[in-house]
């Protein structure tokens, strides 16, 4: 069963001059219900205009974007870039909010231990870490138990063992409650460390360039030598990526 099926035939950005700037092209996409996919393209070519289309705040564009689920509309958890943290709310004032009126919090609290954030769930934003705060915003999208979830570079300011370790407890909540994710990134070795399928995509206007499946087992992800032998398999068998990354 797909969860997205997404064809774009255009989408266009009005630039300086009054001059229509084409973002995407004739982009056809299928995500299939549970998958992890990692979009993988270079900086502005329109990831982010992606993402805002599939999650519904940006409808200005020529073709379709439907989202699949059984028996009801799907709900979408979104990860930006920005944390987008309320600093007068604390760290679980920040997750409640995103919830709907009488939804359970019980969830909340295993979360805040599987990210190791309980001993700071009553501090508020500028206590934390760019790599707690970033967390935070995993758990407050996460906490919606969404069907389908929209991650925006979320990791893209971290060092990279903090930037590893996130994404270790970002796979072990997805492995616990699993659903289709979307995340975007620049960095290869990121996305063969999460995806089950890799989209590269073009420089803008944008367009899918290849799908490659991710053969590497979950148990062995952590494994660095694996994931750069992957790295290297990928760039000499497939010489289109390489100006995309």
């Amino acid at each position: 069963m797909s969860a997205i099926q997404i064809n774009i035939a255009n989408k266009t950005f009005l630039g300086d001059g009054r001059v229509h700037n084409q973002t995407i092209a004739n982009l056809q996409l299928s995500l299939a219900e549970h998958e992890f996919i990692c979009l993988v393209g270079p900086s502005g070519c329109g990831k982010s205009t992606l993402l805002n289309i599939i999650a519904g705040l940006d409808d200005d564009f020529e073709g379709e974007v439907t989202l699949s689920q059984r028996h009801r509309k799907p709900s979408i958890g979104y990860v930006f870039q920005n944390p987008r943290l309320l600093p007068w709310r604390t760290v679980r004032e920040n997750i409640l909010l995103a919830l709907p009126d009488g939804y359970r919090s019980a969830p909340i609290d295993v979360m805040l231990e599987t990210l190791q954030l309980t001993d700071v769930k009553d501090d508020y934003p500028e206590r934390l870490s760019l790599g707690m705060s970033r967390r935070v915003a995993i758990i407050r999208a996460f906490a919606v138990n969404p069907d389908i979830l929209l991650m925006d570079e979320p990791f893209v300011s971290l060092d990279p063992p903090t930037a590893r370790q996130v994404r270790q407890w970002l796979i072990s909540l997805w492995l616990q409650r699993p659903h289709t994710v979307l995340f975007v990134t620049h960095d290869l070795r990121e996305a063969i460390a999460l995806a089950d399928r890799l989209i590269f995509l073009s420089k803008s206007p944008m367009t899918a360039v290849s799908e490659i499946k991710v053969p590497i087992p979950r148990s062995e992800r952590n494994d660095e030598k694996a994931v750069e032998a992957f790295r290297q398999s990928l760039l000499e068998n497939h010489p289109e990526i390489r100006s995309l990354l």
